[in-house]
């Protein structure tokens, strides 16, 4: 498994030589987790990774064909969404606001970072993370991280900015 900095470390002179601006356009529900709670982050392709909740993280759910879930905290949640109404089961709706720099993992790009068709990595949160080709490697702006998102899912909440 490769650790977040040296992901990080390599993907830096690809990501800002061919990583595109996306930004998130499809709204999201969240609602607060609970500490200790397990999410399994299951995208159309299997099991993408697994977290476990701190203290005041939040459960997102994507609108997407996989209603994948996922945890972020508090800080991330204000910064990357706006609040729009309560929805069902607990959750809110939320507008997304984020912005990333995204790479497809191409063959091409794959081969230059000495990495197989599929790979594991450590998340942010510090539990393995699959990606494989054609996927994307996504990080904020500020690229203090940097995660997967599964391609499908990928094209259904994100679209280029131009």
């Amino acid at each position: 498994m490769i650790c977040q900095n040296e992901l990080l470390n390599r993907m830096e002179p690809l990501m800002k030589l061919n990583g595109r601006p996306f930004k998130k356009y499809k709204n999201v529900f969240a609602k607060k987790a609970t500490a200790g709670e397990v999410v399994h982050t299951i995208t159309k392709d299997g099991l993408e990774t697994t977290n476990q909740a701190k203290e005041g993280d939040y459960i997102v759910k994507n609108q997407t064909d996989a209603q994948e879930m996922y945890l972020i905290s508090k800080d991330k949640l204000i910064v990357r969404y706006d609040y729009l109404q309560e929805a069902e089961d607990g959750f809110a709706e939320y507008f997304p606001t984020g912005k990333v720099i995204a790479l497809e993992l191409t063959k091409v790009f794959l081969v230059e970072l000495n990495l197989p068709s599929e790979f594991y990595f450590e998340a942010p949160w510090g539990e393995p993370m699959v990606a494989k080709e054609n996927d994307f490697l996504v990080s904020p702006p500020d690229q203090n991280e940097i995660y997967r998102i599964a391609r499908k899912e990928f094209f259904e909440t994100y679209k280029l900015i131009q």
